[in-house]
């Protein structure tokens, strides 16, 4: 299923490199264990080979893959925003979201965050569970895509100019204020 020096994804830590296979003993049982290697912050993970896809451990997306992120992103159809939700429950929700092995599940966190953002100051937990949603998706996408990940970066704030520009206005009205 996966092998050695093989690109992975876990949910949640995000791109992955397969070190070795091993056995462990573990509790007194022989145990077929993935060691990845997380690229972003150099965790090291031991995934039990029996749930390994239980636990979300999947293979990189493929170019195809990452381009239908992409045009999902784009797609604001199914933007709830934060109409009669509050915070607490956002935030488990979107928490939950980053924890999936679904890539668009991690999408649509950006996505909402980025256009709640529109309207309303975004507060620490909101902007820390953006920018996680963003590495996440911007560092896979840059494999899937074979581009860097700044550049990947860009075109997804590219798909979000129109909010950013306005951020970024008002930001400097307020300073231009003070």
């Amino acid at each position: 299923m996966f092998s050695l020096d093989e690109l992975v994804v876990y949910p949640a830590q995000g791109v992955g490199k397969i070190e070795r296979i091993e056995t462990q003993e573990i509790g007194g049982v022989p145990t077929e264990l993935i060691i990845v290697r997380i690229l972003s912050n150099n965790v090291t993970l031991m995934v039990p080979v029996k749930t390994a896809q239980n636990v979300g451990l999947r293979g990189i997306y493929t170019a195809e893959q990452g381009r239908e992120i992409l045009l999902y992103l784009q797609d604001r159809s199914d933007f709830t925003g934060y109409s009669g939700q509050n915070w607490n429950r956002r935030y488990r929700e979107y928490s939950e979201k980053l924890k999936s092995s679904n890539l668009r599940d991690v999408a649509y966190v950006l996505k909402e965050l980025i256009l709640i953002g529109k309207d309303k100051e975004l507060s620490f937990g909101e902007r820390r569970l953006l920018e996680q949603a963003m590495g996440l998706i911007s560092l896979e996408l840059s494999f899937a895509l074979g581009q860097e990940q700044a550049e990947v970066k860009k075109s997804i704030e590219a798909r979000f100019a129109d909010i950013l520009r306005k951020e970024s206005a008002d930001d400097a009205a307020e300073a231009e204020e003070e």
